[in-house]
Parts: structure tokens; C-alpha cells; sequence
């Protein structure tokens, strides 16, 4: 029985679950499953194992699996699965308190999680901050936040979420999943998300993570307002204008309008300035 307040909503549908092993490449029915030589040096870590139906389909490519669950009423059901699947090790917590960098363990993470709706930027957040042991992660989350995810510059969908996203990965909306294939089924769509690392940091200078994220957050902070004014409380308005102008940026560009690298560009710029008020 799902939980309403762990958000759990259970993909029942063994149709999409396959459809779901085949985008991931863990199904023998995959265009490309992952090469044995792979499967040496990777380990997948789920999130949220469930009734363990995709743990079974995880475990099955011989990689080491880390199935990490916070309902104790499946974790007893799970240990059952890991008797079969001696890779397979169950983990009862919590993924928002759990120390991913003790998975990895010199291998790349694979992650694989059907996330609850309410904790789905806290949990990407948690993931992101431990980038440099991540390769690729899936998530099944609410549609609407996946389109987030994968927006471009200049569309309605682009703000925070997605600079976040792609400044560590590269999005990728995979397959779109109807509610009836969901038990309870949830109020809205679903989509299958892959997010492969690295992102658009790879390509920049190398900056401070924690204050240019904190300096995109500021950007973002009044969706209508221009950066201009969004960056008052930290810059003067003429050192923003003068870094716009730098860019080949309009005067009055908001947030939504630039790209990962520009926000960057603009972060650099203005702490070379040391403009901060």
C-alpha cells in the first residue's frame, strides 16, 4: 500500500516498467545494454526501491546495486530480493541524509530513482552536490518539472531549476508516462528524465560552485524583473550594465533570457570588478 505522505506512487504497469529498462539499458531487450566492461567499473544506486521491481531489473546486469529504501514495510520484502542477488545490497534511509561518495568507492554511481513529486529539487539538488561520482542519472518525475529541466533560453519552462540542471548535466526527456500507469495514479504526467554528466561546467572556467549558484538564484529572484535590478542588493547598476554591454547583452535582458554560460560570464565579470556593495 503506497504512503501519501512518502509521496509514494508505484509504477504498476509492467509494460512501462520495460519500456523504462529499455531507455535505461538494463532490460536484455535494449537496443544497447550496457557492455560487461561497463558493468565493472559502474554501480547502480536506486532511489526509493519500492515492492523492488526495478531493483530486480537493475540487479539483473551483474553491477553492484544499491537499493535505498525509507519505508520499513518494504525494507523486509527487499532482503528477500538480495538473497537472489548477491550484487544487491539493500539500504533502509533516508537519500536526502545518506553519503553517496561511499557507493562510489572509485566507480561511477549509475542512478535510478521513481522520485516523490514534493522532494524532487531537494533530492536532484542532494544528487548534484555529488557530481564528480555521478555518470548518468534517471528519474521518473512530474512532467511538468521535467520540462523544467530540459528549457532552453527564452522559453517559458527556463529559470533556476534548469541553469541548476544543466550546469551539471546534460537533460535529456526521455519517454512521457500517463497516470494509469501509476498505482495510486498521481493528479498529473510523468516523465522519464535522463540526465548524463558532465554538463555546461566542463566547458566553463572554474568558478565557485556554491556562489555562482548562489549568484543564478539572485538573477532568477523577481521572474519579471530585469538582472539589473534583480543584482541591486549585491552590484551597483551601472557594473551590471557595464558587464551586459561586455557580453553583447540588451540592457534590460532578465535571467530567463541567457544561458548557462552567460550567467557565467557575468559572475566572472563582476567579481574580477569586485563591485559588491
Amino acid at each position: 500500500m503506497a504512503r501519501q505522505r512518502l509521496g509514494q506512487h508505484f509504477l504498476a504497469d509492467p509494460g512501462w516498467r520495460e519500456e523504462i529498462a529499455r531507455a535505461i539499458r538494463v532490460s536484455p531487450q535494449s537496443i544497447a545494454p550496457t557492455p560487461p566492461n561497463d558493468v565493472q567499473g559502474s554501480c547502480w544506486l536506486e532511489i526509493g526501491a519500492g515492492h523492488g521491481e526495478m531493483t530486480e531489473h537493475l540487479a539483473s546486469t551483474g553491477a553492484p546495486v544499491y537499493a535505498i529504501e525509507i519505508d520499513p514495510q518494504f525494507v523486509s520484502r527487499l532482503q528477500g530480493l538480495a538473497q537472489r542477488f548477491p550484487n544487491l545490497t539493500i539500504v533502509p534511509g533516508d537519500i536526502l541524509e545518506i553519503d553517496l561518495a561511499q557507493f562510489a568507492a572509485g566507480r561511477k554511481l549509475h542512478i535510478y530513482g521513481n522520485l516523490p513529486y514534493y522532494i524532487t529539487s531537494p533530492i536532484l539538488q542532494r544528487l548534484f552536490a555529488a557530481a564528480e561520482f555521478i555518470e548518468e542519472i534517471h528519474v521518473v518525475i512530474q512532467e511538468e518539472v521535467a520540462l523544467r529541466l530540459v528549457a532552453a533560453p527564452g522559453t517559458r519552462d527556463y529559470g533556476y531549476l534548469s541553469v541548476l540542471t544543466q550546469y551539471f548535466a546534460r537533460p535529456e526527456l526521455v519517454l512521457k508516462i500517463p497516470r494509469s500507469a501509476f498505482s495510486p495514479p498521481p493528479e498529473v504526467g510523468s516523465a522519464l528524465v535522463t540526465l548524463r554528466f558532465p554538463g555546461e561546467r566542463a566547458k566553463l572556467p572554474q568558478l565557485d560552485r556554491a556562489r555562482f549558484l548562489d549568484f543564478v538564484k539572485l538573477c532568477f529572484s523577481q521572474k519579471r524583473k530585469t538582472l539589473v535590478n534583480n543584482l541591486k542588493p549585491r552590484f551597483k547598476p551601472e557594473a551590471v550594465r557595464d558587464a551586459l554591454q561586455t557580453r553583447k547583452i540588451r540592457q534590460d535582458a532578465r535571467a530567463e533570457q541567457l544561458s548557462v554560460a552567460d550567467l557565467a560570464a557575468l559572475f566572472t565579470i563582476l567579481g574580477a570588478l569586485r563591485t559588491e556593495t
